[in-house]
């Protein structure tokens, strides 16, 4: 076995697989699951049926800094809700599918309509459903507090829990890792 590939290396939110590094460079397009990821995974309904999200800045900010870094950015979804849609819309998301409980033929079929491979896709999610997509991915990623089975499948686990910047965490390490950080952020790092 390679000994590159069992070494870690430190990135801005701590030591990282350099397998994970390495296929963090390839990635052309981040998937994001959202209930879980984006939002802490909690919903709350008013009285009249009214459904809230609370969504982060620092996500928000990543998704815009990742974007600007030339990787594009798509969200699959198991629910509908104009709250998503107008969220991501404010981030320039362009790809939102919304609906899709089984999430793997979502994927396979925007992969193909932007013609990027599995390998150059990062997956973030939180809970089973997710699970297929983590799995044929070149990154598939679970948040901190994910369903421990996805723990286990899961190429990176970020240290930010889901709703808490984790989305944010993922964008830093393909940018720190496709070397565009400071020119997406405009930090100096």
């Amino acid at each position: 076995m390679n000994n590159v590939l069992n070494t870690s290396l430190n990135t801005l939110y701590g030591m990282v697989n350099e397998s994970v590094l390495v296929n963090a460079k390839k990635i052309k397009l981040l998937v994001c699951d959202v209930d879980g990821v984006f939002s802490d995974g909690r919903i709350y309904l008013g009285n009249d049926g009214e459904e809230l999200k609370a969504f982060h800045t620092k996500d928000g900010f990543g998704i815009k800094a990742l974007d600007n870094s030339g990787v594009a950015v798509a969200v699959i979804t198991g629910r509908r809700s104009t709250i998503v849609a107008n969220r991501m819309a404010a981030l320039n998301v362009k790809h939102i599918i919304q609906g899709q409980e089984d999430k793997l033929p979502a994927l396979l079929t925007l992969a193909k309509e932007l013609a990027i491979s599995l390998d150059e896709i990062a997956y973030i999610g939180d809970d089973i459903p997710d699970l297929p997509c983590i799995l044929r991915v070149g990154l598939g990623i679970a948040v901190q507090d994910a369903h421990p089975i996805v723990l286990t499948k899961a190429d990176y686990t970020t240290f930010t829990r889901g709703g808490f910047g984790a989305v944010r965490e993922v964008c830093d390490l393909i940018m720190q890792c496709q070397h565009s950080l400071e020119n997406a952020t405009g930090a100096s790092i």
